[in-house]
């Protein structure tokens, strides 16, 4: 197929694709799209988990490459002044997950055209990427160990790149994460006996300076705290202080290491004190950590490739390469950032992406 009649697929997936965004899990209007566009292809297409469409090209072979795209959007309102804007009021494609789906359709008529490939093909669109995480529940169901996957990719369009710049990099490039909450509590008394109760306030403030010098030891890591509420009046010490922050790192190592810090701190400045401290946390997506030995097979093929920077950015592909070697890459589009109202993108670009793509499917490296 020409540049030409790729592009003009393209945009079109993209565009019908961005006219209807849903959000979270229930994606019904997106999967029945998808589910016609490959419907008419030799694939055996089914959904492993709530609205996630997969789509299998069995060549025979005793091993599977996976291709990821992410379908769910934002709880944005509009205001691209696109004509094919959402027609969902307070919904919108702001990540670019309408373009991820375009190309990994393109990927689907490319593989479909194919006599025979290195390794069997399966396709994930995969929902709630933005909210709960589809991947680790999509994992669970065993789609991986049944197809026999070997190896598996992900794109993502990124306005910090140049335009159809490819970049990524070997080990960790996008942070595990972690909301923070810490409860500190003490005993209140009138400020004029100050000494006679235990001082929330004096307890997060120490807690917060010793937190904030331990990471500035880590250096390659975010632990910050947004959020902080104390006392109920001028003239009582505080009995009650609430910390709630961030913690953002690139390996299990480290985030344990950090973790850990943060408890032993809590310990001290109870003793310190006399108020008590409880660390706690709501884990998010593992950090996204990209096989350094399939990323050396995949350079010849992509010359072009660009070293990405580490980004604090989460993002759940990382579910999947927990159980298979998986890179990650980012497709530049140099223009608006994303989350914003306002978010688009020169849908050229998306050609360099289905190029990526069909490179990655005929890759015959053994790793």
């Amino acid at each position: 197929m020409r540049d030409e009649e790729l592009l003009k697929q393209l945009t079109a997936d993209r565009r019908a694709l961005h006219r209807i965004p849903e959000t979270d899990a229930s994606l019904p209007e997106t999967a029945a799209y998808l589910r016609r566009r490959l419907a008419v292809l030799p694939c055996a297409v089914f959904s492993p988990w709530e609205s996630a469409v997969c789509a299998w090209f069995d060549f025979g072979k005793s091993e599977t490459v996976a291709f990821r795209s992410d379908m769910d959007a934002l709880p944005v309102c509009e205001r691209s002044g696109l004509p094919f804007a959402s027609t969902h009021e307070g919904r919108m494609h702001a990540c670019g997950h309408d373009g991820h789906m375009a190309m990994l359709l393109s990927l689907a008529d490319f593989v479909a055209a194919q006599q025979t490939l290195p390794r069997n093909v399966l396709l994930i669109f995969e929902p709630a990427e933005e909210t709960t995480g589809g991947a680790e529940p999509i994992c669970k169901t065993g789609i991986l160990e049944q197809y026999r996957v070997s190896r598996i990719f992900g794109l993502h369009l990124w306005p910090e790149l140049p335009k159809d710049a490819v970049a990524t990099r070997p080990g960790g490039m996008m942070a595990r994460s972690a909301q923070l909450c810490v409860e500190i509590t003490g005993k209140s008394v009138h400020l004029a006996h100050w000494r006679e109760g235990a001082d929330a306030l004096w307890a997060a403030a120490l807690f917060l300076q010793r937190v904030y010098a331990l990471a500035e030891r880590e250096q390659t890591c975010l632990l910050r705290f947004g959020c902080c509420t104390s006392g109920t009046v001028n003239n009582a010490v505080s009995d009650r202080s609430r910390l709630e922050g961030s913690l953002r790192c690139f390996s299990d190592g480290q985030f344990d290491r950090l973790f850990g810090g943060m408890e032993r701190i809590a310990r001290d400045v109870a003793a310190e004190t006399g108020c008590s401290l409880h660390v706690g946390r709501s884990d998010g997506y593992r950090a996204v950590t990209n096989d350094a030995a399939l990323l050396d097979a995949v350079r010849p093929a992509v010359p072009e490739l660009r070293e990405a920077p580490a980004t604090y950015i989460t993002e759940d592909f990382s579910a999947y390469q927990r159980r298979v070697p998986g890179v990650f890459f980012l497709l530049g589009t140099g223009g608006e950032a994303l989350h914003s109202p306002q978010f688009t993108f020169d849908e050229s670009v998306l050609l360099t992406g289905a190029a990526l793509l069909r490179r990655l499917a005929v890759l015959g490296d053994a790793v």
